[in-house]
């Protein structure tokens, strides 16, 4: 497939989350740029970023390969949502336009609707689409691009099951919204809280296609690659 060269890391970083590129696979630009239709500037570039972006490592001998994180950075993705995603809510108490709340109450409309129907088929996709927007109403790009990446990479380690009572799991999203209208942040943020806390058992690691084992982890304790917040 042909795709744009500003796309590549963006076509990359998706493949990598949707096990395309297993992990500890060798990602050799060559290969890459026949697979997405580009020279091998833009991949070189898109394996800079993923590197930066704790997707991919550079080995000895081996040259760039899908990142293996450990049990303890999966771990650490989920404590770190629990801190950034109260702290977007509560910027976006503040920041949000009425746009955002127009679009964050149709989601959430939508969401109890779909939760009512028992049709879980969407409502990963709704959920997504309803932290990202309320990520975006934070007003704060380098925040909005921290919670994203966090969002990718938890995708990328973790199975997330619709949570158990999801209407009640909706109600909270209809409740954080009615805070960040109210430009109630304290509230907002407090509710959010609760939210992502509930929310952490749905997620489970991924399993290896082979025989349902889990995936080998490394038990090193590098920390997760993460940029620092800077505002």
């Amino acid at each position: 497939m042909r795709i744009p060269a500003h796309s590549v890391c963006t076509a990359i970083r998706d493949d990598i989350v949707a096990g395309v590129h297993g992990r500890g696979s060798r990602l050799t630009e060559e290969l890459l740029a026949r697979r997405y239709g580009v020279s091998r500037v833009p991949v070189r570039e898109a394996l800079r970023t993923l590197e930066a972006e704790g997707f991919v490592v550079t080995r000895r001998h081996a040259g760039a390969c899908v990142a293996e994180p450990t049990e303890q950075e999966a771990a650490d993705l989920l404590e770190t949502r629990t801190l950034l995603e109260p702290l977007g809510a509560s910027r976006a108490a503040r920041r949000r336009t009425e746009a955002h709340l127009k679009v964050l109450r149709g989601l959430v409309r939508l969401g109890q609707e779909r939760a009512r129907q028992g049709t879980f088929e969407d409502l990963r996709s709704l959920g997504g689409w309803f932290h990202e927007t309320l990520a975006q109403a934070a007003g704060s790009p380098s925040l909005t691009a921290l919670l994203t990446q966090l969002r990718h990479k938890i995708a990328w380690m973790y199975v997330v099951e619709v949570p158990a009572g999801p209407v009640e799991y909706w109600a909270e999203h209809g409740a954080i919204v009615d805070a960040v209208a109210r430009g109630d942040g304290d509230r907002a943020r407090a509710l959010m809280t609760l939210h992502t806390e509930r929310s952490a058992p749905a997620h489970r690691l991924r399993f290896a296609s082979d025989g349902g084992r889990p995936d080998r982890v490394r038990k090193s304790q590098r920390p997760v690659n993460m940029p620092s917040l800077r505002h």
